[in-house]
């Protein structure tokens, strides 16, 4: 089988095993287990020579989101072992987590090493599915209707994606014919100077609109904020650092393909557009939130509106700065709410006004807390610091008119979760719950936390120069 395949299959078989799992415990540990053995897996992507095998394709701009991805796959997993005892869920809601997980990061690996559209479709539409799923495991009426919220508008989101690449096949049709080439990017990217550039804008519109409610670009974003405040709490790294950057990648593949005909519309403009609109709106929506959950969520917005921005201004720079930016905020988010996940289950809410002196009380969550809240307002020495400079020096450099609302949305946004930071870690300490988790949940949460933290940091000022030659060469994949 080859690896891109195996990469799929490994964790759909494992979410087979799951569901025949009753006990706790070893469902927590065979989650582990499976997630471990797939990181290990898409490591071996790192050395792959890449080039397509049947509906797959592996290259330089979704080798580092794949590697990604199975490595906050691992540390979720590892997080969910303390912080889905501490839910108490019963043992049929159990295993609808743990499935629902290992069919998510199986659709999640498709969603990015799919060469053929179609695929790409259908992995993210199972994604969507299995969000779904884990958002709803609660079972109570906010959790229910954060997914319905998520099932429709996502729903929507993804049936107008399906319009759009139908509507590119139609395009390639009279070069190609029949059969998997009209859906393949790599041929597809190769003809599009051929295809009629009328029906290109006409998919690249329903693409873009389709795939950016899932990357929660606004004015489509609305599902979001529910989506992670209201599912289990590991859910919420699952869906900032790995379901938008899915999203968004789609969203890339398909720029690069109206952008090789040189009769289109260029499509960089629109996705600086939702770009800015993302940004702006939710560092001015930072201000207003009270619950801890939403808060970030509202950031991930904030931060997929600057991958936006990086990738619609286009060249090896700023695509460079998008795809850094993408690998800088997986890791960052996600650590953000392993420590947002912990201290709600410590304090008994996850209300800022409840969460109070975490740097105090507990000084390992407190402070790891505190940095990556600084790591995802963008501060030195992290990853988004490093990505956030490139993005302006090159804005500086081609769009000079870009500088005045990056720079009031960065600001903005940085100062609202500094102010978020003070309450939750340095402010008066707040009481405990009466309940509080077991040192296992501290133990796991702490561990995901501060590993993600330096993943960010060598990113930020140490990246191997192996690593800096593929995201280079990435760089180059969108034009």
């Amino acid at each position: 089988m080859p690896l891109s395949w195996a990469l799929v299959f490994l964790p759909w078989a494992g979410a087979l095993l799951l569901a025949a799992m009753r006990r706790e415990r070893p469902a927590a540990l065979l989650n582990i287990a499976v997630s471990a053995a797939s990181l290990l897996l898409a490591l071996g992507l790192l050395a792959h020579p890449g080039g397509n095998q049947g509906w797959t394709h592996v290259d330089a701009l979704n080798v580092p989101l794949v590697v990604l991805s199975f490595v906050i796959g691992l540390t979720t997993a590892v997080f969910s072992l303390g912080a889905v005892a501490a839910e108490r869920f019963d043992p049929l809601r159990l295993r609808a987590y743990h499935v629902a997980f290992q069919v998510f990061m199986g659709a999640q690996a498709l969603a990015l090493l799919a060469d053929n559209m179609g695929v790409m479709w259908v992995a993210v539409e199972i994604a969507t599915l299995a969000s779904v799923l884990i958002v709803a495991v609660h079972g109570t009426p906010p959790a229910i209707e954060a997914a319905w919220k998520l099932f429709i508008l996502c729903g929507v989101g993804i049936a107008l994606a399906l319009f759009g690449t139908i509507v590119l096949y139609l395009a390639a049709q009279p070069v190609v014919g029949h059969g998997d080439d009209g859906l393949s990017w790599a041929v597809l990217r190769g003809l599009a100077a051929r295809c009629d550039p009328g029906v290109l804008n006409l998919a690249f519109v329903f693409l873009l609109v389709g795939y950016g409610t899932k990357a929660g670009l606004v004015p489509l974003h609305a599902w979001l904020p529910d989506a992670e405040a209201e599912g289990p709490i590991a859910i919420s790294a699952v869906l900032s650092g790995l379901l938008l950057n899915a999203a968004l990648h789609a969203v890339v593949r398909a720029k690069a393909i109206i952008a090789a005909h040189p009769g289109t519309v260029p499509p960089g403009p629109f996705l600086v557009a939702f770009g800015l609109a993302s940004l702006l709106l939710a560092a001015f929506a930072l201000w207003r939130r009270r619950d801890a959950r939403r808060l970030f969520a509202w950031s991930s917005i904030e931060h997929m509106g600057l991958a936006a921005i990086a990738f619609g201004m286009g060249g090896a720079t700023a695509n460079l700065a998008g795809l850094l930016h993408m690998l800088g905020h997986s890791l960052c988010k996600s650590a953000v709410f392993f420590g947002i996940g912990h201290a709600a289950q410590v304090k008994g809410s996850q209300k800022i006004a409840d969460i109070g002196g975490l740097a105090v009380t507990r000084p390992a969550l407190g402070w790891g807390l505190a940095l990556a809240i600084a790591a995802v307002a963008g501060l030195p020495p992290f990853a988004l610091f490093a990505s956030e400079f490139l993005l302006l020096t090159e804005a500086a450099a081609m769009r000079p008119w870009l500088i005045l609302p990056l720079g009031i949305g960065l600001l903005v946004a940085a100062a609202g979760l500094v102010q978020a930071l003070q309450a939750l870690c340095l402010g008066d300490p707040t009481p405990d719950a009466a309940d509080p988790p077991a040192a296992l949940a501290a133990r796991t949460a702490l561990g995901a936390l501060w590993l993600h933290l330096g993943l960010a940091l060598m990113l930020g000022v140490a990246l191997p120069a192996s690593l800096s030659a593929l995201l280079a060469a990435g760089a180059q994949v969108p034009g």
